[in-house]
């Protein structure tokens, strides 16, 4: 088994997946991506799979407007139907000063090219007849938004970097990383292999990953839970969405329902359990929303992770302390959405230097001892 490796990835979910591929489109292949346990098990896996373009950052606009257009590629170009939609992202606020600031994202919005509008509850209710706008003050669409199988999509971006060229090790742990001056020696549980360039892509376990070489990633990973319906005809088109309401919901290709919340007491940790109150919770506030759910069986419940940064924005780029050691991490609750732009501009960064289409200069570690501002549209 070939043990040397010009670039070796950590982590097999789309971020992972999708800077291989990128590295391998661009021309490099001698890349090994090191996954602990199977292809999207992680976070990515366990994702409501949206796919948002409207956010309170200009940084994290620019690269989920770039997402979408690789996202729209993504079939021709690895030949997976990733069960890709654009039926929008309809935001709800019931809130007076998010409403006011969804003023200002929207105007920010446009300036960089989005297809955005306000809408107003009587507004929201003709065009979606089967929300409750009750206490609705304010509300954005945008119709290019919208969806995709997140297991499918990762899996494309992993098949098509393999017929490239690039390797993917499963059940393979890392469980150190040794920088030797000119190469990385990465010890796992099926040997060592060395690496000039080693990327950190392990989602909730991206801490973990940089203590091993002593590189500092201010990163907390945070329990979410989701539940699914049975399903029924499929009718529902946009990915319903409320910050200040605290929820998210779509419906999937076959008719199921995806739908989540977020936890203001959750602590951080890497907690796999599910609980009962989650549900009753979620389903008396998705009723009271949709009253056309309250006849639907819940069919599944599972949880996944947040890696959350400072800001809730991505750290992209390379470590300021360590030369060759990259990462794509603390992408709070949002890498599926990001992960094809963040694996193009990290591909180009790492091979030539500067990115070409999304700068993620801003976006490194080291903006944090300047000051930041903080990213709000996140459940």
């Amino acid at each position: 088994m070939k043990t040397e490796y010009r670039i070796i990835i950590v982590g097999a979910g789309i971020v992972g997946c999708s800077i291989a591929y990128h590295l391998a489109k661009f021309g490099e292949s001698d890349v090994l991506v090191l996954e602990k346990n199977y292809i999207s098990s992680g976070s990515t896996g366990r994702c409501a799979g949206g796919i948002r373009q409207q956010w309170s950052s200009p940084h994290n606009v620019l690269l989920a407007m770039r997402s979408v257009k690789l996202f729209e590629r993504m079939r021709e170009e690895t030949g997976f139907d990733i069960e890709y939609r654009q039926g929008g992202y309809l935001v709800l606020s019931y809130d007076e000063q998010e409403a006011a600031q969804f003023e200002e994202n929207v105007k920010m919005q446009k300036n960089l090219g989005l297809n955005v509008e306000l809408l107003t509850p009587n507004q929201v209710k003709q065009r979606f007849e089967y929300v409750n706008v009750e206490k609705v003050l304010l509300a954005t669409f945008c119709p290019t938004d919208g969806h995709a199988n997140p297991h499918l999509a990762n899996f494309a971006y992993a098949f098509a970097a393999r017929k490239l060229g690039v390797t993917i090790l499963t059940h393979t742990e890392v469980l150190a990383i040794e920088p030797t001056g000119s190469k990385f020696k990465v010890h796992t549980s099926r040997g060592r292999f060395e690496a000039k360039i080693v990327v950190n892509a392990a989602g909730a376990y991206a801490g973990q990953v940089g203590s091993m070489v002593n590189v500092n990633l201010p990163l907390e990973s945070y329990r979410h839970q989701i539940l699914v319906t049975e399903p029924i005809r499929n009718f529902f088109d946009p990915m319903l969405i409320s910050f200040s309401g605290n929820f998210y919901i779509r419906q999937t290709k076959h008719g199921h329902f995806i739908m989540g919340q977020g936890d203001k007491d959750e602590r951080p940790g890497l907690n796999y359990n599910v609980t009962f109150k989650f549900e009753k919770d979620l389903a008396k506030k998705m009723c009271w929303l949709l009253p056309f759910l309250r006849t639907l069986r819940v069919v599944r419940h599972w949880s996944g992770h947040y890696n959350m940064s400072p800001d809730a924005q991505p750290i992209i780029g390379e470590s300021p302390e360590l030369a060759n050691f990259y990462y794509a991490v603390g992408f709070s609750g949002h890498g599926f959405m990001l992960a094809p732009a963040v694996g193009e501009a990290l591909a180009e960064k790492v091979l030539f230097g500067e990115t070409k289409h999304v700068s993620i200069a801003e976006l490194n570690v080291d903006r944090f001892e300047r000051s930041t501002v903080r990213e709000t549209n996140v459940v």
